[in-house]
C-alpha cells in the first residue's frame, strides 16, 4: 500500500500545548477508525505553521475523506516513492 506526505496549513502549529495535540490525535484517530481500518499514521511532524503527516493509506481520496470528516486541511498530498537514510551513505 502507498505512503504519503500530507501537508496541513495550521497557522500556529508551533505553539500548541501537548494537551491540544493529544486532542487531535485522538480526534484524527476517532475519524480514521470510521472511514478506513486499513489506514495507517505513522508519525507527524509540527513546524511554526504546519503539520506534516505520513500516512499509508490505499488511495489520495481516502486521505481527502479523512481531512474533511476529520475537519483538518490537507492542502498538500504527495505519494512517498522512496525514503531514503543516512544508511544508504553507508552502504
Amino acid at each position: 500500500m502507498p505512503k504519503f506526505l500530507i501537508e496541513r496549513d495550521i497557522p500556529g502549529a508551533g505553539n500548541f500545548t501537548p494537551e491540544q495535540l493529544t486532542a487531535i490525535s485522538e480526534s484524527s484517530c476517532r475519524t480514521l477508525r470510521g472511514i478506513d481500518t486499513e489506514v495507517q499514521w505513522l508519525t507527524s511532524f509540527v513546524t511554526s505553521d504546519k503539520i506534516y503527516c505520513i500516512y499509508i493509506a490505499p488511495d489520495e481520496e481516502v486521505i481527502r475523506r479523512h481531512a474533511f470528516e476529520g475537519g483538518f486541511p490537507a492542502n498538500v498530498i504527495t505519494q512517498i516513492h522512496s525514503v531514503v537514510d543516512r544508511n544508504y551513505a553507508d552502504a
